[in-house]
């Protein structure tokens, strides 16, 4: 029994310094800008979410994950790829697009290269992040939730960063900003598209 259970354990590391690697790996293409998944055809997407599928369908609980990672690969997640995993997973549509729609983190719609998120925490909301959205949406020429015509920004808001102390506070790619007012947007955007290329 012994032996067994140690061979387990062995098991268990091996597969987790794979993943390890892998992610590395992976996390190392996307810091020296080598990926090319926008480079992927949508059927490559497609194929390569079908491999997740297959992989994870037969685990409870795993659509969430399913979702995160498509996500990741196709950018988004519109109603045809929905109806795609839905189909894969043999659950029914609604089911997949009520987790989307419930959280936050996952969207329909294109992203931009940059996500702004404004708090709407209570700290954040009494000291001005409302004229912070009115502004961003007149520099932007965006509503909330939509992206520029560029693809450089998606406008969100959040509700609650935990930067209550940094009030009003704002966040491009859950980088920080504290104590943000109308007159230092304008600045903040210019520099973050200089710096940030």
């Amino acid at each position: 029994m012994t032996e067994l259970f140690e061979c387990m354990i062995i098991n268990v590391n091996v597969k987790t310094i794979i993943i390890l690697l892998i992610m590395e790996g992976v996390l190392r293409m996307a810091l020296e800008n080598k990926c090319q998944c926008a480079e992927e055809s949508d059927q490559e997407k497609y194929t390569r979410i079908s491999e997740i599928i297959d992989e994870y369908k037969n685990k409870e609980g795993s659509l969430i994950q399913i979702l995160h990672l498509a996500q990741g690969i196709y950018g988004h997640i519109p109603l045809e790829l929905q109806k795609f995993i839905a189909q894969r997973l043999d659950m029914p549509l609604s089911q997949v697009s009520g987790v989307i729609t419930f959280y936050s983190f996952f969207s329909t719609q294109p992203r931009g290269e940059n996500t702004i998120k404004v708090c709407l925490g209570t700290a954040c909301y009494v000291r001005g992040s409302k004229k912070i959205i009115d502004r961003l949406i007149e520099l932007l020429k965006v509503q909330v939730g939509e992206t520029t015509t560029d693809g450089k920004f998606t406008l969100e808001v959040m509700r609650c960063i935990g930067a209550c102390g940094l009030a009003p506070a704002i966040t491009i790619n859950d980088e920080v900003y504290k104590q943000v007012n109308p007159d230092k947007l304008k600045s903040i955007l210019k520099e973050f598209e200089e710096v940030k290329k």
